[in-house]
């Protein structure tokens, strides 16, 4: 199954705004059409006020004189009388400025002679479409102007221009501002509220899964997020529970088991024959890896609390004085090289662990009369100082390995002395590096990304 590609909650929230904010105007314009729709007398007040508005552009006051034009926006339909819309404009005293009604239209007009009110409105027929005539007054310096509509049938959509016009300027853009508003809030109030989401994420990703006191800080944190942040340090205490006993276990078998391969082979020793001596060989590569594992429980118990800084010239020297009699009794040789004494922080004892099983490693699986050297390296830029053990022996082979971090194996070899130091590189925050050498042989690095602290003096 394809996971789903992961979209910002602000966007998920904005775009969710917007749908019900489209259906509620959707529903709200679908209100206003059932409201004028049974009401067509307010409808038909509506058109009368923008229609007498726009006829009423046509007014010219030349001091004291008034004149009229019709306006060209509005000729279409007050042009001429068979469009259905007729108009008259006339003065308070009953002097026409403008008609284009013929005599069969005039009974819908009030009679000139009569000062008509300053609004009236006539139903013609009832429903849909609508039929009205109407009148409205209109003042122009001292002017007072009637303005006089019929309109019989709707050809040119008035109607629906009203209706446009009411949507545009009742509804749509007021809920456009409100939506603008609200959508800005919410998107910044959900990324003021993330804040701390993001802030607890950043922090769980500098979590040290090494570090006893790893946890997220709870204080300061909404409720909401205080209650993930203190789940996920639930679950962060459990896992190391889980950890501590598979430790103890691990530790408890190594130690159980370590007891009676002694006692086997101080049996094996007292038979002479040459059986019992391959079994005495095979009783001692199964307690060398009963001691790495005792070793690996040791360094799973390790943090960075009790950290110093470390010669790594100093510690090079130390180990190579200390292997060297076991190396010599295998027919191989071992040597040290310095460079100019790099510093890191760490734990010496775990180092000179790693630096031992590399050691063996060498002696064990590079064949016979194999050269080691031990070697400092500072490095430039920020890869940091370098711990380096190269042999010219049988070489490394990543193949056999399948490439996967902590499953190394050289000719043999049970593979837990390399992820022994791979757990020591990751504790130190360094990186493991093992390859074949050239021209041949195998060269391992700890490469400490944290770089050198203040050098030994």
């Amino acid at each position: 199954m394809t996971a789903r590609a992961t979209r910002p909650l602000a966007r998920i929230v904005g775009f969710r705004i917007m749908i019900f904010a489209a259906l509620a105007m959707l529903g709200q314009l679908i209100a206003v059409l059932v409201e004028y729709s049974h009401d067509p007398e307010y409808l038909a007040q509506l058109v009368l006020e923008q229609e007498t508005e726009a006829l009423a552009t046509g007014l010219t006051l030349t001091g004291d004189h008034l004149s009229y034009q019709l306006p060209p926006a509005m000729a279409a339909r007050y042009g001429t009388a068979e469009t259905g819309y007729m108009a008259r404009v006339r003065t308070a005293n009953g002097a026409v400025l403008f008609s284009q009604c013929d005599r069969d239209c005039t009974e819908h007009f009030l009679p000139l002679d009569l000062d008509p009110p300053s609004f009236w409105l006539r139903i013609l027929s009832p429903g849909y479409p609508l039929a009205f005539a109407g009148g409205r007054a209109i003042d122009r310096g001292q002017w007072t102007v009637f303005f006089e509509i019929v309109i019989a049938r709707d050809t040119q959509h008035a109607v629906w221009r009203v209706l446009t016009h009411e949507v545009l300027d009742h509804m749509l853009w007021p809920m456009s501002l409100t939506l603008i508003f609200v959508l800005g809030a919410t998107l910044v109030s959900i990324r003021s509220a993330l804040r701390p989401v993001t802030a607890a994420a950043r922090d769980a990703e500098r979590l040290d899964p090494l570090s006893p006191d790893a946890r997220l800080e709870e204080a300061g944190m909404p409720s909401e997020i205080a209650q993930l942040a203190g789940a996920v340090n639930r679950s962060y205490a459990r896992t190391r529970e889980l950890m501590n006993a598979q430790k103890l276990f691990t530790s408890a078998i190594a130690h159980e088991i370590r007891t009676p391969l002694a006692v086997i082979r101080m049996e094996l020793e007292r038979l002479d024959h040459p059986a019992a001596r391959r079994t005495i060989g095979e009783i001692d590569e199964l307690t060398h890896f009963v001691e790495q594992l005792i070793a690996l429980a040791r360094l799973e118990a390790s943090d960075r609390s009790g950290f110093a800084p470390v010669a790594l010239d100093e510690l090079g020297r130390d180990i190579v004085a200390t292997m060297a009699p076991f190396v010599y009794a295998h027919d191989a040789r071992i040597a040290f090289e310095g460079a100019g004494n790099p510093t890191v922080s760490g734990n010496a004892a775990l180092l000179k662990d790693a630096v031992r099983n590399l050691i063996e490693n060498a002696v064990r699986h590079g064949g016979p009369g194999v050269s080691i050297v031990v070697s400092t390296e500072e490095s430039p830029g920020d890869a940091g100082p370098s711990l380096i053990v190269s042999d010219d022996g049988i070489g490394f082979d990543p193949a056999r390995s399948g490439g996967a971090p902590g499953h190394y194996k050289r000719a043999g070899g049970l593979g837990i002395g390399l992820e022994i130091i791979r757990r020591i590189a990751a504790l130190h925050g360094a990186r493991f590096e093992i390859a074949r050498a050239a021209p041949k042989g195998t060269r391992a690095r700890l490469v400490f990304t944290g770089g050198a602290v203040t050098p030994a003096r």
